[in-house]
């Protein structure tokens, strides 16, 4: 069964330096309907005014993933990272036993475009750590390109998470098929473009709830830029 949940459905809050959709329940915006899916608790596509960003705050027991989309996102943390994070990249934060970090926009003509994504861990109390990958487009075009998982399978980050990401670029007769397990949950976002997901035509920032499903066909993509989610419940 696929859901289908608009991107004007989401919840949204505009701070003046940040403007931000929210796929979940999340702050200010509470939606007892949508309040995750599976072991998936945030994504957040945030555009961060130049020149500002997040304060340090801090996080615990949360697997953190940060995807941008355009500008570049300025990472410094309490283990010592000082990152910035460009598109391509894929960054990973185990927040574990507690970590505090800030994020911000340092250009001062141009704004941070990026979904910041939240996955309950299926291990508490672990040391904090953090990781970052580059993944060229070339990797992505026509294809969905694991970025993240529990075993660092292909290259990907690793996650301390029941949970697979994967990332695509897909165009004109470009088309991808991901096998599923009927018993664990699916997440489809459509970063940008229109995509057809088993038949279901998405629009940018729209999103695909999939359950019982053995198989996840995505075509008819127009510029499209697409994140799959393979979820524990």
């Amino acid at each position: 069964m696929l859901t289908l949940r608009k991107s004007q459905d989401r919840g949204y809050a505009d701070h003046g330096w940040l403007k931000s959709f929210h796929s979940f329940s999340f702050a200010g915006y509470h939606d007892p309907q949508h309040m995750g899916w599976g072991n998936l608790r945030v994504i957040n596509e945030d555009r961060i005014a130049p020149g500002t960003g997040f304060g340090t705050h801090g996080h615990r027991d949360m697997e953190i993933i940060s995807y941008v989309l355009s500008g570049n996102l300025a990472h410094k943390d309490t283990m010592g990272n000082v990152k910035g994070i460009p598109p391509g990249d894929v960054q990973r934060m185990s927040a574990g036993r507690g970590v505090q970090h800030s994020e911000f926009n340092h250009a001062q003509d141009e704004t941070t475009h990026f979904l910041q994504i939240w996955i309950e861990p299926n291990v508490t109390g672990i040391p904090a750590s953090y990781e970052q990958k580059t993944f060229a487009d070339s990797e992505k075009r026509g294809n969905l390109r694991l970025v993240a998982s529990p075993d660092g399978a292909q290259g990907s980050v690793t996650i301390h998470a029941d949970a697979s990401l994967y990332a695509g670029l897909l165009d004109g007769a470009e088309s991808a098929t991901l096998a599923l397990d009927p018993a664990r949950k699916g997440y489809v976002h459509l970063v940008r473009g229109e995509l057809d997901v088993n038949g279901q035509k998405l629009g940018a920032g729209d999103a695909a709830l999939i359950e019982r499903e053995s198989r996840l066909t995505l075509d008819h993509g127009k510029d499209a830029e697409v994140l799959v989610f393979d979820l524990g419940n």
